[in-house]
């Protein structure tokens, strides 16, 4: 007979908007049928006397919520008046709140573990924290068993270290192999790729995990607030299918793997937590070493990219031996050393990457800056690569600034062959960052493509692993979109958007074709792009 599975909603934080929340999951349910719960992690109550006044027709009764909604504590002081005690308890009719810390099984065997608050940050604990022993307790009694596999869901109201965030966290998920997480506070909605509970060849297969955070409750960016998904509880699953492993799965991001030159092994959380915040979920910015570069520069043919970390895929620092970059099967017009580059459009060359005014470029100031070696994406670039790259954009947004304008950055990773990644200066006069940020947002809705919104620090390859096609844009204000390209992609997209009368207005420029300038005209605009850029060009630090 085969298993029904359980129907859950999930939601971030509401801060009082239950109305709001509750016709919402009314409408969904109404379209694709009853849910069997609902799980609220973050804030779930507001502050201002609209939502009290809210609250107290839920909680008199005047109002029903139409689903089992279970939520976690107060997440400030301000709302912790709104719990009786550490203990859960029904709230309101049909509003459960599941306490301080804890394990809550369903009658369908689901496995709910939780965590109410942020993390104490002084003793003795406010009530709206959760400590060490909060953990240990309710880790404690579960992975003592043997047959200990995971639990279903894991709800925090705090995300993992690495955005605004919190370490235990990332330990607590990293012991309890949850196959979903959610959090909430950040106002963001992220879906990281499912990640791996297993080391390849050294243990048993385990089911993956995967961490979703979800934003506000009607936040007026419209960013996803509600995540809807079916799960068969594990321990009625058949255990080949519970440990399938989707093709998109990740390595561990808990887990810092360690090599050299004889062994490789994985380190336990414990010792990785003792890292730099580098170690961990989102934050995989790396620091690497390397004095500046003379004046003398490389000839193209030297510029082979080397120095490339082997890496494992997610962790960011797992080294290995130097690794040439992979040679293009044909001709390649962007490789440094290739006979098809158009070398009189480059403006600066540094060890690892160069800069290049593009060709048929949006405005005059119109910049690439590409590997010197072949690489089809950011995501297959080593850490040296990655480095240099955003000593440029530094100096190119350094640039700009003298110039009035702002920087804005895409990377489209589709029928391309070599990595461009475009710059494109607006000038500030013209619009503001949230009105780019808009019109990205806008265009790509139009082409029923969803753009989600990144943390700051995240690195794409926890979003992308190599193979994976893309879109990424940046903005000046370290803001970051990504969509993971599906089928079809307009290939100008990112021109279009920034060549749209929202942006530059500058709508016949959306194609680099139509923008050719002659070999005398291109020329004459690198020369002094060349010129102006100089002072700004890291490569002539002596």
């Amino acid at each position: 007979m085969e298993e029904k599975p359980v129907r859950v909603l999930a939601c971030g934080d509401v801060e009082g908007k239950l109305t709001a929340l509750f016709s919402r999951v009314q409408t969904i349910q109404k379209k694709t049928g009853q849910f069997d719960l609902l799980l609220c992690v973050g804030e779930f109550f507001g502050t201002s006397p609209e939502a009290e006044a809210e609250w107290q027709q839920y909680k008199t009764g005047a109002k029903k919520a139409p689903i089992h909604t279970y939520i976690l504590g107060a997440a400030s002081q301000e709302t912790a008046k709104n719990f009786p005690s550490a203990d859960g308890c029904e709230l309101a009719d049909n509003i459960t709140y599941l306490g301080r810390r804890g394990m809550f099984t369903g009658a369908s065997g689901l496995q709910i573990a939780y965590v109410s608050g942020r993390e104490a940050l002084q003793e003795p604990a406010l009530a709206h924290c959760f400590t060490s022993k909060d953990l240990s307790a309710l880790v404690a009694p579960l992975t003592s068993s043997s047959k200990f596999r995971g639990v279903d869901i894991l709800l925090t109201s705090q995300w993992p270290r690495g955005y605004c965030s919190c370490a235990s966290v990332a330990s607590l998920a990293d012991k309890l192999k949850p196959r979903y997480h959610f959090a909430a506070l950040e106002g963001a909605h992220y879906e990281r790729l499912p990640y791996r509970n297993h080391v390849v060849l050294q243990e048993n297969a385990q089911h993956v995990s995967r961490f979703i955070a979800l934003a506000t409750v009607n936040n007026p960016a419209k960013k996803k607030y509600l995540y809807a998904f079916n799960i068969i509880p594990m321990k009625t699953m058949d255990p080949s299918e519970l440990v399938k492993q989707p093709q998109d799965v990740t390595e561990n991001p808990y887990r810092h793997s360690v090599k050299d030159k004889t062994d490789k092994r994985q380190m336990s959380f414990s010792a990785a937590a003792e890292e730099p915040a580098t170690q961990f979920f989102f934050d995989l910015s790396r620091k690497q070493g390397g004095g500046p570069r003379g004046r003398g520069r490389k000839r193209p043919s030297e510029g082979d990219g080397r120095g490339r970390d082997q890496q494992h895929e997610g962790d960011g620092h797992h080294q290995g031996l130097p690794k040439q970059p992979p040679q293009p099967s044909g001709p390649c017009w962007f490789c440094l050393a290739s006979p098809q580059v158009e070398k009189h459009l480059v403006i600066s060359i540094g060890t690892h990457c160069y800069l290049a005014m593009a060709k048929g470029g949006l405005t005059p100031h119109h910049m690439l800056i590409l590997p010197i070696g072949h690489y089809q994406s950011v995501v297959d670039l080593g850490s040296e690569v990655v480095l240099e790259m955003e000593k440029y954009k530094s100096a190119l947004r350094s640039f700009y600034k003298s110039k009035g304008e702002r920087c804005v950055l895409f990377e489209r990773n589709y029928r391309s062959q070599h990595l461009q990644l475009q710059v494109v200066p607006v000038p500030l006069d013209r619009c503001a960052t949230e009105d780019i940020k808009e019109a990205f947002t806008v265009q790509a809705q139009e082409q029923q493509m969803e753009l989600m919104e990144i943390p700051q620090h995240t690195d794409l390859k926890q979003i992308a692993p190599p193979g994976t096609p893309y879109f990424y844009v940046e903005l000046d204000s370290g803001e970051k979109l990504f969509y993971r390209i599906q089928k079809h992609f307009p290939l100008q997209f990112g021109r279009e958007v920034l060549a749209s009368e929202a942006i530059l207005n500058i709508p016949t420029r959306a194609d680099w074709k139509e923008c050719k300038q002659s070999r005398e005209e291109e020329d004459e605009s690198c020369k002094q792009l060349r010129d102006d850029f100089q002072p700004y060009d890291f490569t002539w630090e002596s």
